[in-house]
């Protein structure tokens, strides 16, 4: 699926062309990874305290961001996540990742090269000692197994629902268009989210993906549970469900650690939430359209 919308063609061409480098300080790009440490980061990992990084799950090495488990015996469902410290509401996102070697033993059959970066996430600090998966919205990536095709740049929904073509898609997880990319190569993605409006999901500049209005609901209906039972805390789960519906417009962006090894580099963001600020110098380069569906560049 590919949309034939001016303003978002514009924002992709400056999101991915060298021109987008070149101008990078006066588009306000972030580099939200320095390529040295995890500065700026927090770590959670089910089972274990904030910024416990469990037997150096999260590690980098000659600027890639690594999620590995050589130190594990058995994966245990420790699932983890990796947060950046700020939280955002309009901005477009973009990474290149890639899986590489072998799942970790003990790694569920629907983790091999699985893992996801998640939008409009709570904070790592907000979640229970035993939660496995944030309420957010996941960009799931998945990697070729050499056989059939397997989408990259799904959605998967743990605690939260969105819209599509204006019906309730109460699917866990909604499979994009995009190819299938088998190996260890590089894949670039990129995500334009937009409050709680719109949000696109691109891969190698193809958006594969587009969902609106993003909301709080649902449990974690991938496992089958409640918000009491998918490793919440009751007194947690019980605030979870009084914002049953609520529109997410914001949150933090995390990277996931799934039991299967993978690597991250060049993360860096586009802060669009300056579009509606006439003292940024994003809203010199983008205005936000009337019904908040597009940042589109002006001419």
């Amino acid at each position: 699926m590919k949309l034939n919308i001016i303003g978002l063609a514009l924002l992709l061409m400056f999101a991915h062309s060298g021109f987008a480098q070149k101008k990078a300080d006066k588009q306000e790009w972030v580099k939200l990874f320095n390529g040295k440490n995890l500065k700026g980061w927090d770590i959670k990992i089910a089972g274990q305290p904030l910024n416990d990084n469990y037997k150096n799950t999260f590690r980098v090495k000659k600027g890639v961001l690594r999620i590995v488990y050589d130190m594990y015996e058995n994966f245990d469902e420790k699932y983890g996540h990796l947060y950046f410290q700020t939280p955002y509401s309009y901005y477009i996102l973009k990474f290149q990742y890639r899986f590489v070697g072998e799942q970790t033993k003990g790694g569920a059959l629907w983790n091999v090269r699985n893992s996801g970066v998640m939008f409009h996430s709570q904070s790592a600090q907000s979640l229970s000692m035993n939660q496995g998966f944030p309420v957010s919205l996941e960009m799931q990536l998945l990697g070729g197994l050499g056989k059939g095709t397997r989408h990259t740049g799904n959605l998967c929904t743990p605690g939260t629902q969105v819209f599509m073509k204006g019906e309730l898609n109460d699917n866990h997880c909604i499979d994009s268009d995009s190819k299938t990319y088998d190996g260890d190569q590089w894949v670039s993605a990129s995500a334009i989210v937009l409050g709680d409006s719109i949000v696109h999901h691109l891969i190698n500049g193809d958006t594969v993906l587009t969902y609106q209005n993003p909301r709080i609901g649902g449990g974690f209906v991938n496992e089958g549970l409640t918000w009491a039972t998918g490793g919440i805390e009751a007194t947690a789960a019980d605030s979870w469900v009084k914002k049953d519906g609520k529109l997410l417009s914001e949150g933090y962006i995390a990277l996931q650690a799934e039991s299967h090894p993978i690597e991250f580099r060049n993360i860096e963001l586009l802060n669009l939430k300056g579009c509606t600020d006439p003292k940024s110098l994003t809203y010199k380069a983008y205005h936000l359209k009337s019904d908040n569906s597009q940042c589109v560049y002006r001419k």
